[in-house]
């Protein structure tokens, strides 16, 4: 049983003065594995304050010396990748295809803010004025429970390249993945106060984060609803925000796509991280002239798709993290059906074999129209709707015939082509042909998928306030 009862402050793992706890659980077994004492809002004022005296010495070190630390919190947490992948398979139950990213993309982002760093000019020349790009101030990073230390390490990476000091609220219920990464962080030696983690509930540790008149910037990255609360709270005090909100990202197959290659790309984005990614492309857009024929490939392909145990590296698909989640995946699966949908794979209840775990039936519906709510609402589990269109102008106009704006995809033998349909979707990525990841390239939303970038220049001038000397 893990017993977690310490956050971090001032360089320093200290007990909180809150004196809640809450249950943490393995979501493929339903046991509970640990409880974690959760911090409340003197600890994150505590919190605040430890940045705020650190703000001013460390927003004048150097380029090399923040690329100095970037290099050091890289090699502190890559010889822990090991016990990171643990702990996201114990508390999250996430599969090997997901957790082989994600740990090892924890340590990499620092190098890759780090090489943008190493390029970056702080000071240009604009007209008759010289322009210098200021650090913020304190900075806030909340951060959910679907990839949490990436998320962290991320957020923190552009911080420490701008100069920022950062407070940082993880969900309560990745407090083992947390604990880890944090002891990460600390054996990299930065001073203290730079960055401080504070676990506990967001209408108590994010309430007082949001609303503290020493924070001036906030970075959340969760769901549209909390994103609209924080925007709110952050309003009185004219905080800089960047929100990476929620998605219901398309897949548009066009009528050329070769579908031996596509079938399984667009399964393996619409099931990504278990379904509970704001990227999922959870529509699947077919033209008719080939629906038939899609419709059957998918329903074959899907059946290479299993959910299970996480351990098993022949799993796709992962549990639920809770037991809450798991209800609201079910809703909706009957929901579709009570839409008028048709089931083409899964259902409703666990996978076969499996009688014990949040686990969840890789599932896909036909016969979905657009103004379905499994087609417009974010379901955040392996459920996908498969959509027909008619031409382009009409994949285009359904892609973007949302309120979401987050990330799409594009299938098509003809890399130009798609390119041109690519231009026209309403997203803040588009990949086409399951184009690699990449680092350096912005990522967030449009509409209320959020605002602001992460990632590369983007990232880092999100932590930046450019300051004008005309003389």
């Amino acid at each position: 049983m893990h017993i977690i009862d310490r956050i971090y402050i001032d360089g320093a793992f200290v007990k909180p003065t809150g004196d809640q706890w809450a249950p943490l659980f393995n979501p493929a077994t339903e046991e509970q594995i640990g409880t974690v004492r959760l911090a409340d809002a003197v600890d994150a004022n505590r919190a605040v304050a430890a940045a705020k005296r650190a703000f001013p010495a460390f927003s004048h070190t150097t380029k090399e010396e923040r690329i100095d630390m970037l290099n050091r919190l890289y090699a502190a947490v890559s010889a822990r990748t090991d016990d990171l992948t643990c702990a996201m398979r114990e508390e999250y139950g996430a599969p090997s295809c997901f957790i082989d990213f994600s740990a090892p993309r924890a340590g990499t982002v620092f190098l890759d803010m780090a090489r943008t760093l190493k390029d970056y000019e702080f000071r240009r020349r604009a007209g008759s004025a010289d322009v210098e790009m200021r650090p913020s101030g304190v900075a806030v990073a909340i951060t959910p429970w679907n990839s949490n230390y990436s998320f962290i390490c991320g957020k923190l990476s552009a911080a420490i390249a701008a100069g920022a000091t950062m407070v940082i609220k993880p969900s309560e219920m990745s407090a083992l993945q947390t604990q880890v990464i944090t002891e990460c962080l600390h054996a990299a030696g930065l001073s203290n106060g730079i960055f401080n983690i504070v676990t506990g509930y967001g209408n108590v540790v994010g309430a007082a984060l949001t609303t503290h008149p020493d924070v001036s910037k906030i970075t959340f990255t969760g769901s549209t609803a909390t994103g609209r609360s924080i925007v709110q709270a952050a309003a009185p005090t004219m905080k800089r925000v960047t929100m990476e909100l929620g998605g219901k990202s398309p897949s548009i197959i066009l009528d050329d796509a070769d579908l031996d290659i596509a079938i399984p790309q667009v399964l393996a984005a619409g099931f990504r991280n278990s379904g509970q990614a704001c990227i999922a492309g959870t529509r699947i857009l077919t033209p008719q002239s080939r629906f038939g024929e899609i419709e059957e490939r998918l329903s074959h392909a899907v059946r290479r798709f299993r959910a299970g145990n996480p351990a098993d590296e022949q799993v796709q698909v992962g549990p639920m993290v809770s037991q809450k989640q798991w209800d609201r995946v079910q809703s909706y699966i009957r929901l579709g059906q009570e839409e008028g949908a048709r089931l083409l794979a899964g259902g409703e209840g666990r996978p076969e074999g499996l009688h014990r775990g949040w686990f969840v039936q890789p599932t896909i519906f036909t016969g979905v129209r657009n103004d379905m709510r499994i087609a417009r609402e974010e379901i955040f589990g392996p459920v996908l709707s498969l959509i027909s269109y008619h031409d382009e102008a009409d994949a285009i106009s359904i892609a973007n015939d949302t309120e979401y704006g987050l990330q799409a995809h594009v299938f098509s033998s003809d890399i130009e082509r798609a390119k041109r349909i690519a231009n026209q979707i309403e997203a803040g990525r588009v990949f086409i042909n399951d184009a690699p990841h990449d680092p350096l390239a912005p990522f967030g939303g449009f509409k209320q998928s959020g605002f602001g970038r992460e990632f590369g220049v983007f990232g880092l001038e999100a932590f930046l306030e450019p300051r004008a000397v005309l003389s």
